[in-house]
């Protein structure tokens, strides 16, 4: 972004919208492959609407927006990467772009500013924002950490202690690398109703993998774990270490708090907690808060619910999750949190995705309402 972008103001805020709205109609005519809102966004961006529309939204909406990133990865070989590409949310220079956005239009704040905040201490400022990671992948201290540390600022990571543990790559992101790297010529989980031939394109491969991923996180949380386990048992792919899929390590994760990043719980084994019984539910919320106590020299006050949409957590999980000592939780349903109306144990973000460029993700944080998405796409 150059600095026109950051200097230009743009016109009037009702004329702004009505500008992009109207721009955006033509360019809906010129350019039919490009889903409509993000040819408005563009449209906006060219134009330097975007702060004009943000400043119109703050007359009339105060609200805390949080965002969601998985892993920051620069990809030279996507035939050699096979796992799963959805959670790529960004490449380096995608995250520079938008911590620097941020940084120019936003309040940075953290986790601790919101729980004051909620206890009754000082309110948050005008256009506050939080950036936040899930899972604990380990490109997260090797590519966004350098860069949040370089331009100044702070994230929240939500990581699940027990790959923190092993290093074993998440049982998810396994489904995905065994259906892509598998010789076998077919997938079938009959419980599921899938029953596919596998070709040989990866690309093809991707998208029945994405497909029998989506019928997994709907099925109750033993069929999850016995159609893993039994895809690693019938193609011979045990769950081991792998560089292209490795959590962070307790060193990597000690030195980013102390450098001042904050960690939180993911879980122990990133499982959804709504479809677990009370006692595996309690395991997974005290385990792993007592492992992030015991390793780290801050203890963990916040947590994003594995999956985190509207099957993954609910009011016995949040209940749950205060008993367990947590001050404040995060789902991945997609939206902001309006000050003086925020819940605090499902607190809802804003899902960065790598096909963002930089007028989406400039437009998706200005106006969250007509450019993020409904909700945010679950892993």
């Amino acid at each position: 972004m150059d600095n026109a972008d950051d200097v230009h103001a743009g016109p009037s805020p009702p004329r702004a919208l009505s500008e992009c709205l109207m721009i955006g109609s033509l360019d809906a005519l010129e350019t039919p492959s490009a889903p409509r809102r993000v040819r408005l966004a563009r449209s906006c961006y060219r134009l330097g609407a975007l702060p004009a529309l943000q400043m119109l939204r703050r007359l009339v909406r105060s609200d805390l927006r949080i965002l969601a990133y998985h892993r920051v990865l620069d990809i030279d070989d996507l035939a050699r990467f096979k796992f799963d590409l959805a959670v790529v949310s960004a490449s380096s220079e995608q995250f520079r772009e938008q911590l620097q956005w941020i940084g120019r239009r936003f309040h940075p704040v953290t986790f601790r500013d919101v729980i004051a905040a909620l206890d009754g201490g000082p309110p948050l400022p005008a256009d506050a924002m939080l950036i936040t990671f899930d899972d604990g992948y380990d490109d997260n201290y090797r590519v966004a950490f350098p860069i949040l540390r370089e331009l100044g600022m702070s994230a929240t990571f939500f990581v699940s202690t027990g790959h923190t543990e092993t290093g074993k790559p998440y049982a998810y992101d396994w489904l995905v690398y065994m259906i892509c790297t598998t010789s076998a010529d077919a997938i079938s989980i009959p419980e599921l109703g899938v029953d596919r031939r596998l070709p040989a394109s990866l690309v093809e491969r991707r998208r029945i993998a994405e497909s029998v991923l989506e019928s997994v996180k709907r099925a109750d949380d033993p069929t999850q774990l016995a159609v893993i386990a039994r895809l690693e048992r019938e193609w011979n792919l045990p769950r081991v270490p792998n560089p292209d899929c490795r959590p962070m390590t307790w060193d990597q994760l000690a030195e980013m708090q102390n450098a001042g990043m904050e960690i939180g719980s993911h879980g122990v084994h990133h499982r959804m907690l709504a479809k677990l019984g009370d006692e595996e539910l309690d395991y997974e919320l005290r385990a792993s808060k007592n492992a992030l106590d015991s390793h780290l020299s801050r203890p963990a006050e916040i947590i994003s619910y594995p999956v985190g949409g509207a099957d993954a957590y609910d009011a016995r999980v949040m209940d749950a999750t205060a008993r367990a000592g947590y001050r404040a939780a995060c789902s991945y349903v997609g939206g902001t949190n309006v000050r003086g109306e925020m819940s605090r144990y499902e607190l809802n973000r804003l899902a960065v995705e790598r096909e963002m460029d930089k007028a989406w993700f400039a437009a998706m944080v200005a106006v969250p309402e007509i450019f993020g998405y409904p909700s945010g796409p679950e892993r």
